[in-house]
């Protein structure tokens, strides 16, 4: 039978009671600068899972301080941030969505202000940090930017080792599936491409050698993670330079078949981020799909997700039908309507797939 958006996914043991899973997305919202969940991740992700998502994703979650975009976002590197966010995990599963986190560290794109602040770097004095990358070159700001310190083969192993605790610090806290972001121009990102890894010992250079740490991050979390529970990795399907040494959509496909040698069992795929001017010439509806759909064609043994412009049932329900990727993954709509997954299954003519909870059954009728 063919599927379509309502259709349950099945990752291992764990099923995804439907294709449409809410993109990772950062709020900035910690109060106290200190990693730990508030009230509004458990409404913001717990709405969503009412809502009628398959698969909730917590956003971009750091695996060490330092990891951090912004100092208002989530970490997982203590016991104390675990615990915090055991409320949104039982809550997202009781309306029967499953729970995903994005395993994360922002690298050279640390020590930020928040997106409505400027995203400008922040010095010391304003709550800032020393930023780290696979080189000593920074991010390119507008403004001076902050140095960046390049790490050490000893400090990269520390880093794998912080993820590989964050996976079981996820695990612990109710999460059924734990990506690892190695896309947006974060630091595992930084290390792929060829824009800004410039190293010559066994983290650069060969194309083995630039993914070496993802995979081993991959292997780190996958070694932590249960069974039965599913590892995605994010990816920049392309850095969209074409006319520059970068990472491609090829590389992508290739990295994709080695990662499911290590564990990974859906490559959610987006793009760009590396450098400022990182970016599609038009954004649009479906505009990273045939991203999602080159590396799905090119490699084997893995699932594959899109996200990107979707913002309609039939266009999210298309992608599934056709066989273009096994998983819609949305981000604004999800933000416009927390109940895009219930509206979606009406308008699809299978809302009996995708009940609302009894207490908003009358506005569905």
């Amino acid at each position: 039978m063919t599927a379509d958006l309502l259709t349950p996914l099945e990752l291992r043991e764990t099923e995804l009671p439907n294709r449409l899973m809410v993109s990772p997305m950062c709020q900035y919202s910690v109060e106290d600068r200190d990693g730990v969940a508030t009230p509004w991740h458990l409404v913001h992700l717990g709405s969503r899972a009412v809502g009628g998502a398959g698969l909730v994703m917590a956003e971009a979650t750091a695996v060490e301080p330092r990891g951090r975009i912004t100092p208002e976002d989530l970490g997982i590197w203590s016991d104390e941030h675990a615990a915090a966010l055991q409320e949104t995990t039982a809550f997202v599963r009781s309306q029967g969505a499953v729970p995903g986190i994005q395993l994360a560290h922002a690298g050279r794109k640390a020590s930020k202000s928040r997106p409505w602040e400027g995203s400008a770097p922040l010095s010391p004095d304003e709550g800032g940090w020393e930023v780290v990358g696979p080189t000593d070159r920074p991010w390119p700001h507008d403004d001076e930017p902050p140095a960046t310190d390049r790490l050490s083969v000893d400090e990269i192993e520390g880093i794998v080792d912080s993820f590989r605790a964050a996976a079981e610090r996820a695990r612990d806290a109710g999460f059924l599936v734990a990506e690892v972001h190695a896309a947006h121009g974060y630091l595992l990102h930084e290390f792929l491409s060829p824009v800004t890894n410039d190293r010559t010992d066994e983290y650069g250079g060969s194309f083995e050698n630039r993914a070496r740490i993802v995979r081993e991050v991959t292997r780190a979390v996958r070694s932590v993670w249960p069974d039965d529970r599913p590892v995605f990795v994010r990816l920049s399907g392309t850095d969209w330079l074409p006319d520059r040494e970068s990472w491609t959509v090829e590389q992508s496909a290739r990295l994709a078949d080695a990662l499911a040698d290590d564990g990974a069992d859906l490559i959610d795929v987006s793009s760009g981020g590396i450098v400022p001017e990182s970016a599609p010439d038009w954004v649009g509806p479906n505009f990273q799909l045939s991203l999602a759909e080159h590396v799905r064609q090119n490699s084997s043994g893995v699932a594959v997700g899109t996200v990107g412009g979707i913002t309609t049932a039939q266009q999210a329900d298309a992608i599934v039908r056709n066989d273009r990727a096994d998983l819609a993954i949305v981000g604004r709509e999800f933000l416009r309507n927390p109940y895009f997954g219930l509206h979606a299954a009406r308008e699809l003519g299978a809302g009996d797939r995708n009940e609302p909870p009894a207490q908003y059954q009358r506005a569905f009728q």
